[in-house]
C-alpha cells in the first residue's frame, strides 16, 4: 500500500509538473511565433509601401494567415497614421479593446485561450516608431520616435502543441508507472518478508506477554530475517525452559498445582512475590511476644491480603480434646460463629482437625455436619474452607473461610497461597506455645497449680501502677497452715501434699477468678485482692479461714481436720511500697499464730488486733 501510494503521487506529481511546464512551453513558443508572424508583417508593409503595392496589403495578410496553425492576422492602424494616411481598410478599421490598449501603451498583449476543442493564442504587437535601418519609420510617417504606428494581431492554433504536450506525458507517465510497478514489485518482494517477521514478532511477544513461551516464528527467504528468527525462537526455548523450571521449583515450595495454567510469567511473579511477603510475614511473627500476637496477624493477611472478611481462627488443645476461638471474622472477642459450638469441648467433632485434611464444601457440598454457615454476615449460600495447621504431628490450629458459592472458586485458588503463610506460622506458633508453657511452669507451682513468687515479683509492679492510677485498695493476706509440720511427721509427705492440694482448691474457691492466690513457699500462701465497699481484706480472710476450718481433707489412711492463721495489711494505708505492706501482713500472721492459731490478725502499727 505504502509504494502503490507513493508511485500513485510521484505520478501525479509528474504529470501536473509536466503540464505546467508544457503550458509554459506552448506559451513561450507561440509568443515567439507570433513576434516572427508580426515581423514578418512589419517587414511585408515596408516592402509594400517601397514597391507601391500597398494596396494589396490584405491579400499579403491572407497569404499569412494560410500558413499551417497560424487562424488570422490582421493589421490596424494607429492614430497618427490614420491622420496622415486615412482610415485605411475596412478591416484596418475594425479596432476592439485589447488592440486600444495596445496602440495606446505599446505594450504586447499575449492570452492562451484554452478551450476544449481549439486552444487559441492571440498575441497583439504594436508597431514603434524608429529611426533605425534602411529605410526607417520616420522615412515615410511624419510622427515622432517612440509612437506606435500600429498593431498586428495574430491568432495561433496551439492544438499541435497540446497534442504533442499529452503525448509526451502520456509517455513519461506510462513509463513512470511501469518504473514505480516494477520499483514496488521489487520492494514488495524485499519488504514482505520483514513485515510478516514483523507481525509474527509481535504475536510472540504478546503471547509472551501473557506468560505462553511456547509460539515461534517462522523462517523466510532472508538472511537478516533468518537469523532474527533464529535468535528470537532460542531466547523463546530458553525462557520457556527456564521459567517453566522456575515456576516448578517454586510451585514446588508453595505446593501450588501449575496444571491449566498458560500464563507462567504472571503465575511465576505471583508465586515469588508470595514468597517474598512469606518471608516478610515469618520475620514480623518471630519477633512477635505471644502467639495471640502471631494470630492477629494471620488475621490481618487473610483480610488485607486475600480479601477474606469472614473468618474463623481455631487453636486446639490435644491434651483436653477442646478448641477455643482466636479471631473471628477479624474480632479476637467474638466467640464461635459459624460452626456448631459443640466443636468447643469436642474437637474431635471439627472435620479438619479429626482428619488432618482441607475440608472443602465448595468442591463437596454439606462436608462437615459442624458448619452451620450462620454469622453476623449475610451470606448467600455459605460454603467454608477449613485448612488444619500441624504442630508436633498433630492439628495445634484450625483456619476456616467462609464465603458465598459464587465467589468460592476464586477462594480456592487463594488456598496454596494461604497455606504457605500457616506452614510457615505453624512452626513460630508452635514455638511460642511451648515458651508460653515452660513460661507458665515456670511462675505456677507444679503441685497446688498456684501462681507461685516468681509469678508475683513479675506482675507486681504492673499491679501497683494500676492501683496507683486508679486509686484502689490492695489488700495482702499472707496465711499458713497451723501445724502442717505435723501431717508431714505423721502421715508423710504424700499426705502433706494432698492437704496443700486441698488448701489450695479451697482457696481459690473462696476468692474471685481476679483475685490473686499464691503459693508463697512451703506451706504458706498469700492472697492478693482489690478492696471494695463489700469485699474487703479481713471480711475474705474470716471467710478463708472458716472454709478451711470445715474443710475435711482425705488422705491415705484417714481424714484430716486442719486450721489457719491469717495476718492482713493494705496498701497504700499500711505502707508506699508492696514489699513492704507484704511484710506487715507477714507480721501480723506472726502475732495471729502467737497469739493462738487458727485467726485472722491486722497489721496496725503499734498492736495486732482481732477482729
Amino acid at each position: 500500500m505504502l509504494t502503490v501510494l507513493l508511485a500513485v503521487a510521484l505520478t501525479v506529481l509528474l504529470t501536473t509538473v509536466s503540464l505546467i511546464a508544457f503550458r509554459q512551453f506552448s506559451i513561450t513558443t507561440a509568443k515567439d511565433h507570433v513576434r516572427t508572424v508580426a515581423d514578418l508583417v512589419r517587414v511585408s508593409l515596408t516592402e509594400a509601401m517601397i514597391n507601391g503595392s500597398i494596396d494589396k496589403r490584405q491579400q499579403m495578410l491572407l497569404r499569412i494567415a494560410s500558413v499551417d496553425g497560424l487562424l488570422e492576422a490582421r493589421v490596424v492602424r494607429g492614430e497618427g497614421v490614420t491622420k496622415e494616411y486615412g482610415q485605411g481598410l475596412e478591416s484596418e478599421q475594425a479596432v476592439d479593446a485589447i488592440e486600444r490598449d495596445v496602440l495606446k501603451t505599446g505594450i504586447p498583449y499575449f492570452e492562451m485561450t484554452d478551450a476544449l476543442e481549439m486552444p487559441i493564442f492571440r498575441g497583439t504587437i504594436p508597431f514603434i516608431a524608429t529611426d533605425s535601418g534602411n529605410p526607417n519609420c520616420l522615412q515615410c510617417h511624419h510622427v515622432q520616435k517612440g509612437r506606435v504606428l500600429g498593431a498586428v494581431t495574430v491568432l495561433l492554433s496551439v492544438s499541435h502543441l497540446r497534442n504533442k504536450a499529452l503525448l509526451t506525458i502520456l509517455i513519461m507517465t506510462i513509463i513512470v508507472a511501469v518504473f514505480a510497478l516494477v520499483i514496488t514489485s521489487l520492494f514488495r518482494r524485499q519488504i514482505i518478508p520483514v513485515v510478516r517477521m514483523a507481525q509474527d514478532v509481535q504475536k510472540v511477544v504478546a503471547k509472551a506477554r501473557d506468560g505462553d513461551f511456547s509460539h515461534r516464528i517462522r523462517f523466510y527467504n532472508s538472511q537478516e530475517t533468518i537469523r532474527i528468527a533464529r535468535d528470537l525462537n532460542r531466547l523463546m526455548i530458553h525462557l520457556e525452559q527456564s521459567l517453566g523450571n522456575i515456576s516448578q521449583d517454586v510451585a514446588k515450595l508453595i505446593q501450588y498445582d501449575l496444571k491449566g495454567n498458560t500464563n507462567l510469567l504472571s503465575t511465576t511473579i505471583e508465586m515469588v512475590d508470595t514468597l517474598v511477603q512469606v518471608s516478610q510475614f515469618k520475620q514480623a511473627i518471630e519477633e512477635d511476644r505471644t502467639r495471640r500476637e502471631v494470630y492477629g496477624r494471620m488475621a490481618r493477611v487473610l483480610t488485607d491480603q486475600f480479601n477474606v472478611h469472614h473468618f474463623s481462627i481455631y487453636e486446639v488443645s490435644a491434651n483436653t480434646n477442646h478448641m477455643r476461638p482466636v479471631i473471628v471474622d477479624g474480632d479476637s472477642t467474638k466467640s464461635c460463629q459459624w460452626c456448631n459450638p459443640g466443636i468447643l469441648s469436642q474437637a474431635d467433632a471439627c472435620r479438619a482437625q479429626r482428619t488432618g485434611h482441607a475440608i472443602d464444601s465448595v468442591e463437596t457440598p454439606y462436608l462437615c455436619d459442624m458448619f452451620e454457615g450462620r454469622g453476623e454476615g449475610v451470606l448467600e449460600e455459605a460454603e467454608h474452607i477449613c485448612l488444619p495447621v500441624i504442630h508436633s504431628g498433630s492439628v495445634g490450629s484450625v483456619i476456616q473461610i467462609v464465603t458465598e458459592r459464587k465467589h468460592g472458586r476464586m477462594f480456592q485458588l487463594l488456598v496454596p497461597f494461604i497455606k504457605v503463610y500457616l506452614r510457615e506460622s505453624a512452626s513460630v506458633v508452635e514455638a511460642k506455645k511451648l515458651l508460653d508453657t515452660l513460661r507458665k511452669s515456670a511462675l505456677t507451682d507444679a503441685l497446688t497449680g498456684l501462681h507461685n513468687r516468681r509469678y508475683l515479683e513479675e506482675y507486681v509492679e504492673a499491679m501497683v501502677a494500676m492501683a496507683n492510677r486508679k486509686g484502689h485498695r490492695i489488700s495482702v493476706l499472707m496465711m499458713d497452715l497451723d501445724h502442717f509440720k505435723e501431717v508431714n511427721d505423721t502421715y508423710g509427705h504424700d499426705a502433706g501434699d494432698v492437704v496443700l492440694k486441698t488448701l489450695a482448691r479451697t482457696l481459690e474457691k473462696q476468692v474471685r477468678t481476679s483475685d490473686m492466690v499464691i503459693r508463697y513457699g512451703g506451706e504458706e500462701f498469700m492472697v492478693i485482692l482489690q478492696e471494695s465497699d463489700t469485699y474487703s481484706g479481713d471480711r475474705v480472710a474470716e471467710k478463708i479461714r472458716a472454709a478451711v476450718e470445715a474443710a475435711e481433707m482425705t488422705i491415705p489412711g484417714g481424714v484430716l481436720k486442719k486450721t489457719i492463721s491469717i495476718g492482713v495489711s493494705r496498701f497504700p494505708t499500711d505502707g508506699n511500697e508492696f514489699w513492704e505492706v507484704a511484710k506487715y501482713a507477714d507480721l501480723a500472721l506472726y502475732k495471729a499464730k502467737s497469739e493462738g492459731r487458727n485467726r485472722v490478725m491486722i497489721y496496725q502499727k503499734d498492736i495486732c488486733m482481732v477482729p
